[in-house]
């Protein structure tokens, strides 16, 4: 998909999102697929916030003892993000599915984004029934049922909601 579509098509989205309960667009598809440029892109285009999670949470989780991290990483994340974007741009949010933090990471995910408009790179899959994320039998592998939930499927050239 080219990376000039891809980012129409998001900009098409965010309107779309704008009205939803949970203002959370994920951009699904395997590794080295275009998601990462295409939040490069949109960044570029927009200026809104692109926060590496990865980065970010491993940052600020150093200090905190590694037996209360799950405790605390809600609201570790809820600090990383910018209070005054209206559209923040999230890559890299592999760190979420660390089974030592013991979070269900689309839930953390939704419940930022009753606050901002949040577009994230999501590693996995979607067929319009399932949202994945990893192979099965991966120790990080999550399955999520994809009703409600607002996405573009990179992994094909079909763009659902």
């Amino acid at each position: 998909m080219a990376s000039e579509h891809l980012v129409s098509q998001i900009c098409s989205k965010i309107k779309e999102i704008e009205e939803l309960y949970h203002r959370l667009l994920l951009l699904v598809g395997p590794a080295h697929c275009g998601k990462t440029k295409a939040l490069q892109e949109l960044h570029q285009e927009t200026s809104a916030p692109l926060i590496n999670i990865n980065l970010e949470l491993s940052r600020r989780m150093l200090e905190i003892p590694e037996a209360k991290r799950a405790y605390f990483l809600p609201q570790v994340l809820k600090d990383i993000l910018p209070r005054e974007s209206g559209l923040i741009l999230l890559d890299n949010i592999e760190i979420l599915f660390d089974n030592s933090l013991r979070q269900d990471p689309l839930k953390l995910l939704q419940n930022q984004s009753r606050k901002h408009s949040i577009i994230a790179a999501w590693n996995g899959s979607i067929d319009g029934e399932s949202l994945t994320y990893a192979a099965a039998g991966h120790p990080e592998y999550r399955r999520y049922p994809a009703q409600d939930l607002a996405y573009l499927n990179l992994s094909s050239s079909r763009s659902l909601h």
